[in-house]
């Protein structure tokens, strides 16, 4: 059994990207290769966009990186089904730093529940479910109102510019989670007597985490 506690986590946002490169095409494979004119290096992270549900609009981490091919890391693309051959095209964006988000108070996640189509044939004494889609999900964190700190002036931009940005997560063990989400800010502090002033950053998720 192993159980971690997220003391010491550290949250990060993408600070920028560089110019999206086209993608030519991602292989169908246990591990995704992404064919593209590049100059990434080994473990860079990107974001990817292209005409795969499944994999468009993930950060992810480059992999055995050549001038003009490289991986996916963590991705299988190799379920025809899902991952049509042919609609793979699309760009993928380098990200060019990280900003810390810190002095935050306290978390919470919201949404991704799955909801379920139920049925019951006319001959059955019991319903079936089938399960259809998850709803939107989100992750709140609370910080302190200290309009000083990069991380809060970064999260203040996005929530005015309401373009999506990388956010990181880097666990105490080392494990990385990745999400690509659009930021809201709520920027009236929550005055409470004998309690630190604070504001909710709110992330909206696009995708589902990637995870090392």
């Amino acid at each position: 059994m192993s159980i971690s506690l997220p003391n010491g986590a550290q949250i990060a946002i993408a600070t920028g990207y560089a110019t999206a490169v086209p993608i030519t095409s991602i292989s169908n494979a246990t591990l995704a290769e992404v064919t593209a004119e590049n100059t990434l290096a080994e473990g860079d992270m990107i974001e990817v966009t292209c005409g795969w549900p499944l994999v468009t609009e993930k950060i992810v981490r480059a992999k055995s990186v050549t001038p003009a091919t490289f991986m996916l890391e963590g991705i299988d693309t190799s379920k025809v089904a899902k991952y049509p051959v042919g609609s793979s095209t699309g760009a993928f964006r380098k990200i060019m730093g990280w900003t810390p988000l810190s002095q935050i108070l306290s978390s919470s996640s919201s949404g991704g529940e799955q909801q379920f189509l139920e049925y019951q044939f006319l001959e059955s004494d019991t319903q079936k479910r089938i399960p259809t889609f998850k709803n939107a999900a989100g992750l709140t964190f609370t910080v302190a109102d200290d309009a000083t700190q990069a991380g809060y002036l970064l999260a203040s931009e996005a929530n005015e510019d309401r373009q999506p940005r990388a956010v990181r997560i880097t666990l105490p063990n080392g494990g990385v989670l990745l999400y690509n989400a659009y930021i809201s800010m709520n920027k009236t502090p929550k005055l409470s007597v004998n309690e630190i002033m604070s504001v909710d950053i709110t992330l909206s998720l696009l995708t589902e985490p990637v995870r090392y």
